[in-house]
């Protein structure tokens, strides 16, 4: 065998044995990218996680107090419930929703 065709089966061999590696390798670094840009979006689902559940605990406390402090005389005491049957807590969600459609309308109108 010639010192050619011997070079050309040594580099046949070790391009065989290398591709599994460079396969890995190159696996590898996409499962690193995809990592970095799942961690990017966890993060942002982390940081609306936590506005909207701010937003959440203020409404709660609030209905909440109002619950403890008028709750007794408006429960609706019958066989239908809605929303636990607060009639005080309906009527502020459906203040609190007329207000924000309103500032809506204005905002766009002005603009």
């Amino acid at each position: 065998m010639d010192s050619k065709t011997l070079t050309t089966v040594l580099i046949v061999i070790v391009c065989a044995l290398l591709l599994p590696v460079f396969i890995g390798i190159i696996g590898g670094i996409f499962g690193l990218i995809g990592s970095l840009i799942g961690g990017v979006f966890g993060l942002i689902g982390g940081l609306f996680g936590m506005v909207f559940g701010l937003i959440g605990s203020l409404f709660g406390a609030v209905f909440g107090i109002f619950g403890w402090l008028f709750g007794e005389p408006f429960h609706w005491h019958g066989p239908i419930h809605f929303l636990d049957g607060d009639v005080f807590a309906v009527i502020l969600i459906i203040v609190v929703i007329v207000l924000i459609s309103r500032s809506r309308n204005r905002s766009r109108r002005t603009h």
